[in-house]
């Protein structure tokens, strides 16, 4: 699969570009949820494949928003099948956001990478592509992108197509963020740079992932880009709504007028 630089940043120390291999670094890997107790099992399963077959150390950290499906019975049974040190059940009592979703689950992360991605199983498991591209350019942020390369979007009607690309035509449009693909929320960070963009993003919701790239830009982090294969819920509904794309559209408006 082909991968893209995105940009560069200043010359680092000595330290900061050693790069130390999978087996050494520890990959935690964030994961909201809501109502999605059919998914929940199939991408821990997937993602625990993935890391085991690569060799790589890794937590998965549940961030349960008081699901009403019983998502948070699920995550218990998962903890106990795979281990307390892999599968890590922090749940919170209600919907919070997405931004403090990551808050939250930073706390308890041990890792010095985090991965952040669905768990709707949208999100075709490939986070080997993430750390390998981390590794050939020593990123601080990799970002998975529909939008180019063999990258692209399935099982969605006309519809969703069109606000898709409508709302990335836009960010790119009105803020020219140097990635190309803003609202997706498959993603590698170092964590310390995580932590610092959570400290100036005021976003939330799905405005949040679109923030988060342009206070990179602002900061001169630097970001490869990795393309990837959306593919729509097979379990569940989306969560996309009207309210959803006016708080989009309001959010857009001002990160274009504050940055």
């Amino acid at each position: 699969m082909a991968s893209l630089e995105v940009s560069r940043s200043p010359r680092r120390s000595r330290r900061e570009l050693e790069v130390r291999s999978p087996r050494q670094n520890k990959y935690s890997v964030l994961l909201p949820t809501y109502n999605e107790r059919e998914n929940l099992p199939l991408i821990v399963w997937l993602l625990v494949k993935s890391f085991s077959e690569s060799g790589i150390n890794y937590e998965i950290i549940i961030i349960d928003d008081g699901s009403p499906d019983g998502t948070r019975d699920v995550a218990e049974q998962l903890e106990k099948i795979y281990g307390s040190d892999r599968i890590l059940l922090r749940p919170r009592e209600k919907k919070l956001g997405l931004g403090t979703a990551y808050i939250h689950g930073m706390k308890h992360a041990t890792g010095n990478y985090i991965i952040i991605m669905d768990a709707d199983l949208s999100h075709h498991v490939s986070a080997n592509l993430f750390y390998r591209k981390q590794k050939e350019g020593n990123f601080d942020i990799v970002s998975g992108t529909r939008y180019k390369g063999n990258g692209g979007v399935y099982g969605w009607d006309l519809k969703r197509k069109i606000i898709s690309r409508g709302a990335n035509f836009l960010t790119q449009i009105l803020l020219r963020p140097g990635a190309s693909d803003l609202t997706g929320s498959f993603r590698l960070y170092r964590k310390e740079v995580l932590e610092k963009l959570i400290e100036k993003c005021v976003s939330k919701g799905y405005v949040f992932q679109m923030e988060m790239i342009v206070r990179a830009r602002q900061l001169n982090y630097t970001i490869g880009e990795v393309p990837i294969s959306f593919v729509d819920r097979v379990y569940g509904e989306s969560k996309l709504g009207g309210n959803e794309i006016v708080s989009f559209l309001k959010g857009l408006l001002t990160l274009f007028a504050t940055t």
